[in-house]
């Protein structure tokens, strides 16, 4: 069974707000890794629907670049959204950055657009109708 994934981020604070207040998901818990001085919080669907977000900041790291997207290895997380339109009037006004304008995947197929988090992290909004 697939339980989560983890994602890095520069701000933990930062990554939550954004998770929770523009993404939708509820905090589950957040604590302390000292035995690598990380700190790590994991999200989750508020219904507890999907798998598990986690997002880790480790203290230590002192780079943080996100690579051109045709040099990334990670490609990245998707989200289910009940009306795009909406949606991208909210990150539009968030300011946070659209890498590709809503389109019909296909002639059948959903609404997707991309976005990413405050760290880079591409994200998949998904509208199926």
């Amino acid at each position: 069974m697939f339980v989560h994934t983890s994602i890095r981020t520069s701000n933990i604070d930062r990554s939550i707000d954004f998770y929770t207040r523009i993404m939708g998901l509820k905090l589950l818990n957040r604590h302390e890794i000292p035995q690598n001085d990380a700190e790590i919080a994991f999200l989750q669907d508020p219904e507890g629907k999907g798998a598990k977000l986690e997002l880790t900041f480790y203290r230590k790291q002192k780079k943080f670049i996100q690579a051109d997207y045709e040099d990334r290895i990670f490609d990245h997380i998707a989200f289910e959204v009940k009306n795009m339109e909406k949606t991208i009037a909210t990150i539009r006004k968030e300011k946070i950055t659209i890498t590709d304008e809503p389109f019909k995947l296909g002639p059948t197929g959903p609404l997707i657009a991309f976005i990413e988090d405050p760290d880079g992290t591409l994200i998949e909004l998904i509208e199926r109708k």
